[in-house]
């Protein structure tokens, strides 16, 4: 199953390496706001898509695919996959990267975790991901929502495989207890660009506080898969693309996705650069040998991109 979250990069002006083919060809794109060939899609809508729609809508459900204008969207939906977005469609929080509405958030939906549940059965999915918007206006984060619809799904849908892509909930260890208690299969948490750009991409979340969750994450739930999405085009250099997998790895987080940075209005970030394929491949193996178990490093993956695959193969390695 292969899903969507909202994961738009980071600028990177790296260097570019010597192997890499056609490094600067598009980068005058960046300035007309012309999008090269490899990241023009075809919205895939069949009857698949619009049971899907009219699913999510008659039960009151959020997608982060719709929220973050996923470029993956038409084809996940065809394909009767979705990723689910919690406790609302407001965020309390103001990533210039993120298309998601910010402001003040409705009371939580208590039902929300029952009525997903629902849905997923009805989907008959063997895979879901399950995310939320920020909602530092809880004193644990809205942690209680994803525990709960963790139980709900499991109770619906049995076998059905859970990743959460989660918020930093402040770095509250207990906030993540409930979640880890709740044995996701893949947690996961988006480091989303390098230190040196997280105070302008994501002002109100810290570098070193999400490794602290990560790392929490395995401390709390040793059985649990770690994962991580990482952007570029927004300005960061190679060299500290490269850092931040040595951070993760420190962490040892399991699984690391990559993806171009697409800006979802002239309000958000600008596109510093837009990156070559090739270069993607080169982060991939640079990934692949500092010991990441997966990695999907392309212009168009988003953080819950093939979701459902690393699961299943992780249930076949470890039986």
């Amino acid at each position: 199953m292969q899903t969507n979250v909202t994961i738009d990069p980071i600028p990177l002006e790296p260097r570019p390496a010597p192997t890499v083919r056609r490094a600067r060809l598009h980068e005058e794109q960046a300035t007309t706001g012309r999008k090269p060939e490899w990241l023009r899609i075809k919205l895939n809508q069949n009857e698949e898509y619009w049971r899907l729609k009219a699913l999510m809508r008659g039960e009151a459900l959020h997608t982060v695919c719709e929220e973050a204008f996923c470029p993956n969207l038409g084809e996940c939906w065809g394909r009767g996959i979705a990723t689910f977005l919690m406790m609302g469609d407001i965020c309390t929080r103001a990533c210039k990267f993120c298309n998601v509405k910010s402001g003040k958030p409705l009371p939580l939906d208590e039902d929300e975790p029952r009525r997903v549940a629902a849905s997923v059965a009805q989907m008959a999915l063997r895979h879901v991901v399950l995310t939320s918007v920020d909602r530092d206006d809880q004193p644990d984060g809205g942690a209680h929502i994803f525990a709960e619809a963790i139980r709900e799904i499991r109770a619906a849908q049995p076998g059905c495989t859970i990743e959460v892509l989660i918020p930093d909930f402040k770095g509250e260890r207990e906030a993540l207890k409930l979640v880890m208690d709740a044995h996701p299969k893949i947690l996961n948490h988006n480091t989303e660009t390098v230190p040196r750009l997280s105070r302008w991409v994501r002002p109100q979340a810290k570098h070193e506080r999400s490794l602290a969750v990560l790392r929490m994450a395995k401390e709390l739930d040793g059985s649990a898969l770690t994962k991580s999405g990482l952007m570029v085009g927004l300005g960061e250099a190679w060299d500290e693309v490269l850092a931040v997998m040595d951070d993760l790895r420190g962490v040892d987080v399991d699984i690391l996705t990559i993806g171009q940075y697409l800006q979802p209005s002239k309000e958000h970030l600008p596109i510093a650069r837009y990156y070559h394929p090739d270069e993607f491949e080169q982060l991939a193996a640079e990934a692949t040998a500092r010991g990441f178990k997966w990695v999907e490093s392309a212009p168009l993956v988003r953080s819950s991109y093939h979701a459902d695959g690393q699961a299943r193969l992780f249930d076949t390695v470890t039986g």
